[in-house]
């Protein structure tokens, strides 16, 4: 498996010089800026998005924000899932860094000496993405157009095959499909719980930001301040 993609007559290696040979033409800052976009800052903007997204579901409240606040959560949880997949995949396949099989690349990032099948990074970055896209059409979108972008990324920098990052997504997706109905089955009783707590219940819906009973809540057998009225009205009418 070592030997995976060494040879430079294939349309993977074709496809990683054609796209890491656009890093050649750039300019230095514009290599630098994908440099920091292709290693954090893209991975950090999903991020932004799942956070994002989790604010707009507990101020909404409502019967279904305890579900949708557990799909949030799976979306982090399905990226750790993922690379911990990850990590046997690299170890059968041992496909060593391009630049290491290949000369004439264009690194942007030193000090890779690891595997680089599968990608870490894309299947990082799609297994947030699609989570995220499960909880939430909108915002799932945009993350998995930034996820694209950002294997895109690592074959410019010269880190990555194409295939690598393809592999990534294809496994980060798996993940975050597959084990989503097992995850929102043990994920959602656990965000209701929390809802109805009066110290924590805030991070599910504003409404417990005041505790149990905070605007908008309604405590079981509690009448409104309407019922309420209605009643002392029936008393003085009855004496």
């Amino acid at each position: 498996m070592a030997g995976l993609a060494e040879s430079g007559s294939n349309p993977d290696v074709e496809l990683l010089y054609d796209i890491n040979g656009l890093a050649k033409d750039a300019p230095h800052w514009f290599d630098r800026v994908m440099e920091f976009v292709g290693e954090y800052g893209l991975l950090f903007a999903i991020v932004l998005l799942v956070l994002g997204c989790w604010w707009g579901v507990r101020r909404r409240g409502g019967e279904d924000a305890a579900s949708n606040v557990a799909a949030l959560l799976w979306a982090p949880l399905a990226a750790g899932v993922a690379v911990l997949v990850n990590v046997p995949i690299r170890g059968f396949v041992e496909r060593p860094r391009p630049f290491k099989s290949h000369e004439g690349l264009e690194v942007l990032v030193e000090g890779k000496n690891d595997f680089s099948f599968v990608s870490d990074h894309a299947t990082l970055c799609m297994a947030l993405a699609v989570g995220l896209f499960v909880a939430n059409r909108k915002f799932g979108i945009a993350a998995v157009v930034l996820a694209l972008f950002g294997g895109f990324a690592r074959v410019y920098m010269g880190v990555h095959y194409p295939t690598d990052v393809v592999g990534g997504f294809a496994l980060g997706t798996a993940v975050a499909l597959l084990l989503s109905p097992i995850a929102m089955a043990l994920l959602t009783p656990l965000t209701r719980a929390v809802e109805r707590s009066p110290r924590v219940g805030w991070l599910v819906s504003a409404r417990g930001r005041d505790g149990a009973a905070g605007r908008g809540a309604v405590i079981p057998g509690a009448r409104s301040r309407e019922e309420s009225a209605e009643a002392a009205g029936e008393r003085d009418l009855a004496a």
